[in-house]
């Protein structure tokens, strides 16, 4: 695969960037300005699959930015029993926001490929992420420099899996569908999207999803390196 291969599009949340650690971090800030009295790790448990139902929501169109940063809040301290001013959880929400790119813990064995792929690769970033944050993610942990485009949904006016935010990616970089592959952990957004317009894909399956065996998948990045 590798001698026809010139351009790897990365994801980035949960495929270079440590999402998980970061957002806990975040949130255990929150929780100490808020004076909030609940286990970080029991909020955590109930919160991150509520957060993976509205950026589904929010990928389909069917919820807001705004509603997917207040919702996600409201439905986790509802369910531990925890009520919230609209106001306030505005605040955390808003606080969330600027407080995640404050810890930027990458994925184990991510610069380590991203320097391995460099000299022989032009590398570049979609993401669904907001740009404001996406922005300060890579800036922060170091690795912005690897990559020259970041294609940001917002800026696209669609999310993945939508073709057109890979196509719009292919043309700002100067790519072709024949030269690229996209790297990703999200098999709906990353993988699929990338196979509606014809890009080769390898999907980080470190969730140990069950995948169709057609698809090139691996379970730690270093893995990644047999394949370019």
């Amino acid at each position: 695969m590798n001698n026809i291969i010139k351009h790897i599009f990365f994801d980035l949340d949960h495929t270079l960037w440590d999402f998980d650690k970061n957002s806990s971090l975040a949130f255990g800030m929150i929780f100490d300005k808020f004076k909030i009295h609940l286990e970080l790790d029991s909020f955590l448990y109930i919160y991150q699959p509520i957060n993976m139902k509205y950026w589904k929501l929010y990928r389909d169109e069917e919820v807001t930015k705004e509603e997917l940063r207040r919702r996600r809040l409201i439905e986790a301290f509802d369910i531990l029993g925890q009520k919230f001013s609209l106001e306030i959880i505005d605040e955390m929400a808003h606080d969330y926001i600027a407080f995640l790119p404050l810890n930027n813990h990458l994925i184990g064995g991510a610069k380590e490929l991203l320097e391995y792929l460099n000299p022989k690769y032009n590398m570049h970033i979609i993401t669904n992420g907001f740009k404001e944050v996406q922005n300060n993610k890579l800036s922060n942990s170091g690795i912005k420099h690897f990559f020259k485009t970041v294609t940001n949904s917002e800026e696209a006016g669609v999310k993945k899996p939508n073709p057109f935010i890979f196509e719009y990616a292919i043309k700002i970089s100067g790519a072709a569908t024949n030269n690229s592959i996209m790297i990703g952990d999200n098999y709906e957004a990353d993988i699929l999207g990338a196979e509606a317009i014809g890009l080769k894909t390898i999907c980080f399956n470190y969730h140990r999803e069950k995948l169709p065996e057609k698809n090139l998948q691996v379970f730690n990045l270093k893995q990644v390196k047999n394949y370019l």
